[in-house]
């Protein structure tokens, strides 16, 4: 009898057995091991990402730096040799060329000597009439243009500074973008920051636009008058002082009612204005 119950037990120890299939695996265990598996695979995606994104920004900061040195270095030459091209000159050209490849700029290059005593009064009255004391910025004047910028909406003209104005004459482009203006600020600093006011007022009278195709006080004394910038006059210098903001317009438009009413009331200014 303890025989045939230990024969039973055997038995069945051994149908229990045979009912465990080898190769049967618990779908919990299963779900589990892809959980653990997509997580290491989501952990290693993440730390490359992680990786790539401080090298991506490594390498916006290291270019960045490079541009601002390679700006640097350009003031830092031109604070004693004379630019003999601009970004708006470079722009301008490149769209006359479009329509006539023997397309050339009207420039000629004159010393702050050979430049008129009114002729420097009369585009400080105009564009900037607190260059003498101001650091590169006229913050009343950016007060100002905030608000508008806010009325409007939008980015638009003033509150630029001659240094600012030389700033985006020299390097960049004439888009109203934030960024844009970022970088001139940037470019303003280096320029108040190594070159004195009378440098900054010779470069900008000698590069900035004056008509189509025309840039600079020598060569628009000459095609608007026919005379040197050293012999203008009050009058005329106020004339092309009210130019500058739109040269291009005005060279086609000269007896424009605008711009005579702005040159009457620049010739008022005139005395006023202090030079370096």
């Amino acid at each position: 009898m303890a025989r045939s119950k230990a024969g039973n037990k055997t038995r069945n120890r051994y149908v229990e057995t045979e009912n465990i299939n080898p190769h049967h695996k618990n779908p919990a265990k299963i779900q589990n091991g892809k959980q653990i598996q997509s997580h290491n695979l989501n952990h290693a995606m993440g730390k490359i990402l992680k990786r790539w994104s401080w090298r991506l920004l490594f390498i916006f900061v290291y270019l960045l730096f490079l541009y601002q040195l390679w700006i640097f270095c350009h003031v830092l030459y031109w604070n004693n040799q004379n630019p003999t091209t601009s970004a708006f000159m470079q722009n301008q050209l490149n769209i006359l060329q479009e329509n006539n490849p023997e397309a050339t700029l009207h420039h000629k290059w004159v010393p702050y000597q050979q430049i008129s005593f009114d002729m420097k009064r009369a585009i400080i009255a105009t564009e900037d009439s607190k260059f003498i004391q101001h650091n590169g910025f006229d913050f009343d004047s950016i007060h100002r243009a905030s608000k508008k910028i806010l009325k409007e909406k939008k980015l638009v003209a003033g509150g630029s500074t001659i240094s600012q104005q030389l700033a985006k004459n020299l390097f960049l482009s004439s888009k109203k973008t934030f960024w844009r203006k970022s970088q001139e600020a940037i470019i303003t600093l280096m320029l108040e920051n190594v070159m004195s006011k009378r440098r900054i007022l010779e470069i900008y009278l000698n590069i900035i636009e004056w008509g189509n195709g025309v840039f600079g006080i020598e060569a628009a004394a000459r095609h608007y008058y026919g005379i040197p910038a050293a012999s203008l006059s009050a009058k005329q210098a106020s004339y092309l002082a009210s130019m500058v903001t739109n040269p291009r317009h005005y060279d086609y438009n000269r007896e424009s009612q605008h711009l005579l009413k702005k040159s009457e009331i620049i010739l008022n200014r005139i005395h006023s204005a202090k030079i370096p």
